[in-house]
C-alpha cells in the first residue's frame, strides 16, 4: 500500500474565521436587498433611471472598479506571502492594496462632490435616492475594509501573522474581497445596464 505524498488527501478547511463567514452573508444578503429594490425601482421608472445613469461617468465607475479589485489583487498576494512566511513582504503588499483603495475613495469623493454640485443630491427623484444609499452603504462599506488593511498590514509588520498562523489575516482579506464582490455587482446595475 502506497502512502505516497501524492496519495494522502489533507482535510481541506474553509479559510478565516466562520464568523466572518456569517457576518460577509449577513452583509450579502443586505447588498442583495438593496440591489433587488434597485432593479424593481428600474422596473417601474425605466425613463427616470436612464436619464440618472445618463448623469453618471462611467469612466469614474470604470477607474473606481480598477482600484478595488487591483486593491484586492495586492491584499491576495499579501496573503500568499504571509502563507510563505514573510510576513514584512505582506505587509508592504497591504499598504500598496490600502493606497488603492485610497484612490477609490478619492474618486468616489470626487464624484459625490461633482454630483451635489449640480443638485443630484439623495432627493433629486427615485433614481439618485437609490444611487446614495446603494453606494453610500458601498463606501462605508469600503471604509472599514481600509481599517481593516491597516490593521492586517501592522500584524504583518508585527509578525502577528505567519505560515502557521494566519487565520486573521485570511478573515480581513476576505471581508475586502466582498467589498469587490460587491462593487463588480454594482459596478454594471447602477452606471451601465438600462
Amino acid at each position: 500500500m502506497s502512502t505516497s505524498a501524492e496519495t494522502i488527501a489533507l482535510p481541506r478547511r474553509l479559510p478565516g474565521d466562520l464568523a466572518m463567514w456569517f457576518f460577509i452573508l449577513a452583509e450579502l444578503s443586505v447588498f442583495a436587498l438593496l440591489i433587488l429594490a434597485f432593479t424593481v425601482a428600474q422596473a417601474l421608472y425605466p425613463q427616470v433611471f436612464s436619464e440618472g445613469r445618463q448623469l453618471l461617468d462611467r469612466s469614474t465607475g470604470l477607474a473606481m472598479t480598477l482600484s478595488l479589485l487591483t486593491a484586492g489583487l495586492f491584499a491576495a498576494l499579501a496573503q500568499e506571502q504571509v502563507r510563505q512566511a514573510r510576513p514584512r513582504r505582506g505587509a508592504l503588499l497591504l499598504c500598496v492594496a490600502l493606497l488603492l483603495a485610497c484612490g477609490y475613495v478619492g474618486i468616489k469623493l470626487a464624484e459625490y462632490a461633482h454630483l451635489l454640485a449640480n443638485g443630484l443630491g439623495m432627493e433629486h427623484n427615485t433614481f439618485f435616492t437609490l444611487y446614495w444609499i446603494l453606494t453610500g452603504f458601498h463606501f462605508l462599506h469600503v471604509l472599514l475594509g481600509m481599517v481593516i488593511l491597516a490593521w492586517l498590514a501592522e500584524g504583518c509588520r508585527r509578525r502577528r501573522y505567519g505560515a502557521q498562523e494566519h487565520s486573521g489575516l485570511e478573515s480581513g482579506v476576505l471581508y475586502w474581497h466582498m467589498v469587490d464582490l460587491v462593487w463588480v455587482l454594482l459596478f454594471p446595475v447602477v452606471y451601465i445596464l438600462d
